[in-house]
Parts: C-alpha cells; structure tokens; sequence
C-alpha cells in the first residue's frame, strides 16, 4: 500500500533527472515518448503503489514541479490496528 503519492507539474519539468536518482523507492523516470510545452521529457512516476512520500524528488528539484502527499500517521495506525483485529480500517 502507498503510503503517499506525487502530483507532477510536468511543463514546468526541464528533465534534468536530479529527481530520479535520489527517489529510493525508484518510481521516477523521466519519459521516453511524451515532451512537455518546453520541449523537455518530463519526470513520470512508474509506479505510483511503490511511493513512500518521503518527498527528497520535492527537496532536490530545482524547478519545484513535485507536489507530495503523505498518509496520515493516524490513518496508517488504525489500518494497522484494523488488519491485526480482522477489522476494516476507516
């Protein structure tokens, strides 16, 4: 289960790929086939259920195109306490 997720601004990307060498769940690439308004290959996200939210694709881009979302701890707690009950989570 993701425990956050990013929204990428992709025209604002210029692909330099600082992003995908410092995501350690390694779901950052940057497009082969897609150019954005600038011409450049963006950054996509290749799998989006492998994002931990740590958000270090946010802290090293110079172009401020990431957008993270994290789960709230209280929600990971309860779907925790939910799965060791047998219960489902709210």
């Amino acid at each position: 289960m993701a425990k956050g997720f990013v929204v990428i601004d992709v025209d604002r990307c210029k692909g330099c790929g600082l992003c995908t060498h410092v995501c350690p769940a390694n779901i950052l690439a940057l497009s082969q086939d897609t150019f954005n308004i600038k011409g450049y290959h963006p950054v996509v996200v290749t799998d989006a259920e492998k994002c931990i939210g740590c958000a270090s694709c946010a802290r090293i881009c110079p172009d401020v195109v990431f957008t993270v979302y994290r789960q709230k701890r209280q929600t990971q707690r309860a779907a925790v306490q939910a799965v060791a009950v047998g219960a489902p989570a709210a």
